[in-house]
């Protein structure tokens, strides 16, 4: 079994060959067994690890002819080609070996694997080396089904960057040149491009294709040689041609090499409590069918963890997002709490607070390596621009624009972080309080934390209490006037449309909207609530509000500073925000829900009309009424009624069971949240075989129908791990706190609402294992021939942080009462 290598250590097992190894994969998709591999639609990926056991992720993609090599090392960066046959047609590739060969020397680490092309000739083109955000644009842009003649895909920005070296005066222009060791402009040029030519001159036997960084700094490097004394290979200018003289498949040779920084991967040992890793260890012994099945899994998903963790920084998903991604981690770190150690909330906290902006906003996203170029050179274009102008007689002086063009050019590669997500900033005080409040992690251990300085930007308790401080000023105005047009807004995007500023953030996920529900109801009192508690935490640790204030930054901060002198206001202001769901209640009943649902139907292609109006005819039918809480708002304040999971947050975050025994919520309320989850799409959000969909827009307009079909990331169409995920945990959790240790139920009258949660939790974990994916980042479907087939959505990332909370899933499970 190539996906799940004996025992629990990290790394693959490795053979010696001469100055290089071999080694297996580490993980291997799709698995027979595991996965519905006809759902994958012929696409295969593979993860192993290099000399420096870094992640190494190849994928092929049939469907395109792509073949994609990402190291996922401290460049995230790429390196892709195409395959196709005489007609221009894409080549299906095979695995030649399971192994791969892996050496390095010095900086330079490479890896060798093998493929075999079912053709006798093909041509291999639009090759692409750099960062993988340039590989996704790329596809994203569907350029590599453009014919290989196409005109060339380059960086934009870079192409641009050169541009402005060519124009200035020639004296500066060398001085540029020199900071990005070019010794020409030519040279600069030629660095746009790969360069192609023979591997070994002379033979004739394999190319090599070559990018150099346009600072000068790194290199990647792709070799294909073509295996067999019967295989022709021929180079030419932007492509390389393979043909067979006996008419058999071709089999091709493929080296990778980088010298790109290495990261320092993390080993379960350092990331798993011991219990859970006992509980693993011991599921090996089982012969239960099914048990194996889940323990093949679970060996499966902690193995996908290892591969995104480093002691650098976690990263979000492979192959598309090998980078740090603030909303990822702490959404995975809140989710893992009960099987991850409490260094690893650390290391979370720690890498979100040393990338605070200068007015304690997290970062979403970092941007490294061949990105980062990308970006900076978009700030030297425009330091260049001003700089052009200036010299034309306006009033800055153009020698300090000079003066900052070259220091942008000085370090091309400087790390860029990206600060215009909304919800990562109400995210970080829910995991510090998290943190600070777990009677598990000692005082002397949180003092430590909360002081140390590495980074050079002060204490991390300073830095946390910036981000405070920013939380508690944004909401400060809805706490004054709880009114819709003072919850926390998206930025404007144009002069008519809003940008999606929250996980849902493709163009059409939040339909137009404003205010987030997820934003507002759910975050924005619970980083109040948590706010509260870590103050009162830090009185605890001896932290007095005098120590505190004067850490907090000059002259902002008042709302917090507020907050220490009267430490009962913080819990008025999260009491106040937690109305705030009012505004996003939707009910519909009678004729117009029945009305909506109807012109929703028929405006469906007849294939799918037929199918859900069957789903709707055998399910019992339209709900007689429908209660839910609205993805967003519009400018107005109006509810855009689009059924959503987003409460399956407030089921992981809030104590709802607790709640109801205290009498501060009824059952009447917390089943409303979960009823969608419950009742069959095209009316509700689930679908069998499938899974609960991210969104039904059913009851919306017929702009948002059009909205969401031209962009189905978050829509109708797909269903996302991170949210089944959540609403797993999230109702394992609250049933489990119905129970006390004797098993019995706490409150015998809280019998039908833990019935209740129980069916749904049932019907949607049907659901997701029956669509066998729910690995994957996202997952679609398609219907044909009055059947759903569940399918992998074309760009999810194999492995991605969040949804190897699954284990968190397996764990909650396993601890519910009989």
């Amino acid at each position: 079994m190539i996906g799940i290598l004996r025992g629990i250590a990290l790394f693959q097992i490795t053979v010696s060959s001469g100055g290089a190894r071999l080694t297996a994969p580490v993980l291997d998709f799709p698995e027979p067994g595991l996965d519905d591999t006809a759902s994958y639609q012929g696409y295969q990926t593979r993860f192993y690890r290099d000399s420096k056991q870094n992640t190494v992720q190849i994928y092929l993609e049939p469907r395109s002819g792509r073949v994609v090599t990402l190291w996922a090392d401290g460049a995230n960066a790429s390196i892709g080609f195409t395959v196709r046959d005489r007609r221009g047609r894409p080549v299906a590739l095979r695995w030649g070996a399971d192994s791969v060969e892996v050496a390095d020397s010095g900086a330079l680490r490479t890896l060798a694997y093998d493929l075999v092309a079912d053709a006798s000739a093909i041509e291999i083109g639009w090759f692409l080396l750099g960062s993988m955000r340039v590989e996704r644009d790329l596809q994203y842009a569907r350029r590599h089904l453009l014919p290989f003649h196409a005109p060339p895909f380059r960086v934009a920005e870079e192409s641009v960057l050169v541009s402005r070296v060519a124009g200035l005066p020639g004296s500066e222009r060398q001085r540029h040149l020199q900071l990005l060791r070019a010794a020409t402009l030519a040279e600069l040029r030629s660095r746009l491009d790969p360069t192609i030519g023979w591997s070994t001159p002379g033979t004739r036997r394999g190319s090599r294709i070559g990018h150099e960084s346009l600072d000068g700094r790194n290199r990647l490097t792709l070799e294909i040689t073509a295996i067999g004394p019967d295989a022709v290979l021929q180079v030419h200018s932007r492509t390389v041609a393979v043909r067979t003289r006996d008419g058999s498949r071709i089999a091709l040779r493929v080296r990778v090499s980088t010298d790109a920084a290495v990261l320092s991967p993390l080993t379960r040992f350092e990331i798993f409590q011991p219990a859970f890793l006992a509980t693993l260890a011991a599921a090996r012994d089982t012969t239960d069918s099914e048990a194996v099945i889940r323990r093949r899994r679970l060996e499966r998903q902690v193995r996908a963890v290892e591969l995104l963790s480093s002691k650098e920084k976690l990263m979000a998903g492979l192959p598309n997002f090998a980078t740090y991604f603030g909303r990822d981690m702490m959404m995975t770190a809140l989710m893992m709490r009960p099987i991850w150690t409490p260094a690893m909330a650390e290391h979370v906290l720690a890498s979100v607070l040393r990338k605070l902006g200068p007015g304690g906003h997290v970062s979403h996203e970092e941007a490294l390596g061949g990105q980062a170029i990308r970006e900076n050179a978009q700030r030297y274009d425009s330091v260049i621009t001003a700089w052009r102008k200036a010299a034309r007689g306006e009033r800055q002086a153009p020698e300090s624009l000079l003066r900052g063009a070259r220091r942008v050019l000085t370090n091309l590669q400087e790390t860029r972080e990206n600060y215009h997500m909304i919800d990562d900033e109400l995210q970080l005080p829910v995991l510090a309080a998290r943190y600070l409040a777990d009677p598990e992690v000692d005082a002397s251990r949180k003092r430590a934390f909360l002081n140390d300085t590495a980074g050079g930007r002060g204490s991390r308790l300073s830095l946390l209490l910036a981000e405070l401080a920013l939380v508690a000023d944004q909401t400060q105005a809805y706490v004054n006037d709880p009114r819709p047009e003072n919850l926390i807004g998206f930025p404007k995007r144009d002069s008519v449309h809003w940008r999606a500023a929250s996980w849902r953030d493709s163009d059409a996920g939040y339909a137009g909207g404003r205010f987030a529900m997820d934003v507002n109801a759910i975050w924005a009192p619970e980083a109040l609530q948590a706010i509260d508690t870590i103050l009162a935490t830090l009185r605890d640790l001896g932290l007095g509000p005098v120590q505190l204030d004067s850490l907090l930054p000059a002259p902002r901060a008042s709302t917090l500073r507020a907050y220490l002198r009267d430490p009962t206001a913080i819990g008025r202001a999260a009491r106040i925000w937690r109305g705030a769901r009012r505004h996003f209640e939707v009910v519909l009943g009678g004729a117009e829900l029945r009305k909506r649902f109807a012109a929703k139907l028929a405006w469906l292609p007849e294939g799918e009309r037929r199918y859900w109006e069957h789903v709707v005819t055998s399910r019992g039918g339209v709900p007689d009424t429908l209660r839910y809480l609205a993805l967003a708002l519009d400018s107005a304040g109006t509810p855009i009624p689009v059924v959503n999971t987003d409460p399956a947050t407030g089921l992981l975050l809030r104590d709802y069971t607790q709640e109801l025994t205290a009498g501060a919520a009824t059952v009447e309320s917390v089943l409303a949240d979960v009823a969608p989850f419950g009742i069959p799409f095209p009316a509700g959000l689930l679908v069998d075989g499938l899974g609960p969909l991210v969104a039904n827009d059913a009851y919306a307009s017929r702009d948002v129908w059009e909205r969401f079909e031209r962009d189905q990331y978050h829509g109708p169409r797909a269903v996302w791990g991170r949210e089944v995920n959540l609403l797993l945990i999230g109702l394992a959790n609250q049933i489990a706190r119905a129970y006390a240790p004797d098993g019995h139920l706490r409150d015998p009258s809280l019998a039908p609402y833990v019935r209740s949660l129980h069916s749904t939790l049932r019907r949607t974990l049907a659901a997701v294992r029956a669509s066998g994916l729910q690995h994957n980042e996202l997952w679609s479907y398609r219907i044909a021939n009055g059947m759903l087939r569940p399918i992998r959505y074309g760009t999810s990332s194999d492995v991605q942080l969040w949804n190897t909370t699954e284990l968190v899933v397996e764990h909650a499970l396993a601890r519910l009462p009989d």
